[in-house]
């Protein structure tokens, strides 16, 4: 696809805005008398389409911004939001978020991040790349992306349809230490989702392109001839008999297990006692070779940003290396909490590169002699808690070293502790379209469940 901006981007005067909306709140919650404050200013642009056999379903422009201001009275917290960028709207959203945490009782974690940790080198990431798009234009894409994948094979039968999808968003935060810092950056998608064979034996999948740029993106025949071959290979699944097998988690799927772990290492579920992994860093999680990285300044990257969502430094650094877990993910309030240090990671992670150790996904299809590829999850079936894991599954059983057939409506279980240990291989075949960038991953035994 061509890489396409519009021929006048205001982005720049559009973002000099947002920061002089920024300091005139600061002001005014100075002047209210708040001990300190943030501002966070966004503004988003987006187009959305949608068709559905050869017919336009849907077609949305948005344009949305929004305002949001935090006052600190000592230790005591007030925060209001607003759209509307009249005099009076701003005067009442500071009004409001003072009025609030006058009536709020000390919380001891409560503040801005340590002024010591303010980013200084703010920098751009390759992000901004508005698509000079109209909705005849995406049309016409997604009609040739859905054109595509029900004319590659003829057992698509029909359509769950076709979209794309484009946007822009300019985001500043301020603080009452004096930093400002602003960012921009775009994003874009094409998708199509196909129905094969008839009655009681149809399948549904399909496929989608993801990227900062547009001329990133698949082409949209390619997208539509991915979801078909897709749809078509999960025809005619056959019955898997209840066991303990090796599992290979496709790499679209394979980034939730790292999403798991995020999600056991965050500040929120660590200070609760909502995790597994309370009291794990500096342990052994996994095995030695396995390692992953955050990586926040990686050109077109995901989630690049010179500073986190409380203006702290981002940097580079493992989370887990040899199989350690080095630290956790934490923001200013849930550090204090634990009583550690922000890791730069308030809002979330910022690109983590899990190190491959492996080949392609058919090399590990290969080395695992017998057992099951999965390629579809569905439930929330995950004990954040206790690690217990059981999710209902859907892919392809594996004999001897080759895809031998689709299997579905199966589930899958473990502990994830114990799955995390169990990792054999990850693959190079690393998924572009997500932050958490990793290939396959094999996991050597876990219980699987066959359909009644």
């Amino acid at each position: 696809m061509t890489d396409a901006t519009p021929a006048v981007d205001d982005s720049r005067q559009r973002l000099a805005r947002l920061e002089g909306i920024a300091a005139q709140l600061l002001d005014r919650c100075r002047a209210a008398g708040a001990t300190q404050a943030e501002v966070s200013c966004s503004e988003d642009r987006g187009l959305e389409v949608n068709v559905r056999m050869g017919e336009v379903e849907s077609i949305e422009s948005t344009r949305d911004r929004g305002i949001g201001v935090t006052v600190y009275f000592g230790q005591r917290k007030g925060s209001a939001s607003t759209a509307d960028l009249r005099e009076e709207s701003l005067a009442a959203t500071v009004a409001q978020a003072c009025a609030i945490a006058r009536h709020t009782e000390d919380d001891p974690a409560s503040g801005l991040a340590d002024p010591a940790l303010m980013a200084r080198d703010l920098r751009e990431f390759d992000a901004w790349h508005p698509w000079d798009l109209d909705a005849q234009q995406a049309v016409e894409l997604a009609l040739a992306a859905e054109q595509a994948g029900r004319d590659a094979d003829p057992r698509i039968s029909n359509s769950d349809g076709a979209g794309v999808g484009s946007g822009t968003t300019l985001s500043v935060y301020a603080n009452s230490h004096g930093f400002v810092g602003a960012e921009r950056g775009s994003h874009h998608s094409l998708s199509c989702a196909l129905i094969a064979g008839q009655g009681d034996a149809m399948q549904r999948d399909g496929w989608y392109s993801h990227a900062l740029a547009p001329g990133d993106l698949e082409p949209a025949a390619a997208v539509g001839r991915s979801a078909a071959r897709r749809t078509v290979e999960r025809l005619d699944p056959r019955p898997l008999a209840t066991g303990r097998y090796p599992v290979l988690f496709s790499a679209e799927i394979a980034r939730s297990l790292v999403g798991h772990l995020l999600g056991a290492v965050s500040g929120g579920a660590l200070y609760r006692g909502a995790s597994f992994l309370v009291d794990s860093a500096g342990t052994r999680l996994f095995p030695d070779w396995f390692s992953i990285h955050e990586r926040p300044f990686l050109q077109r990257g995901l989630r690049s940003a010179s500073f986190d969502a409380e203006g702290v430094a981002t940097r580079e650094s493992p989370l887990v290396e040899a199989g350690v877990l080095r630290r956790y993910v934490l923001g200013s309030y849930s550090a204090r909490r634990l009583g550690l240090e922000s890791t730069a990671n308030a809002g979330g992670v910022h690109n983590l590169d899990v190190a491959a150790n492996a080949g392609s996904l058919e090399d590990l299809v290969r080395g695992m002699g017998d057992g099951l590829l999965v390629t579809s999850l569905m439930g929330q079936g995950v004990n954040t808690v206790t690690g217990d894991y059981s999710r209902g599954a859907s892919g392809f059983r594996v004999e001897n070293g080759a895809i031998a057939h689709p299997v579905d409506g199966i589930t899958i279980a473990g502990n994830l502790r114990d799955m995390f240990l169990a990792i054999e291989a990850v693959g190079h075949d690393v998924d572009p379209r997500s932050h958490i960038r990793t290939g396959s991953i094999l996991v050597g035994g876990m219980t699987v469940a066959g359909a009644a």
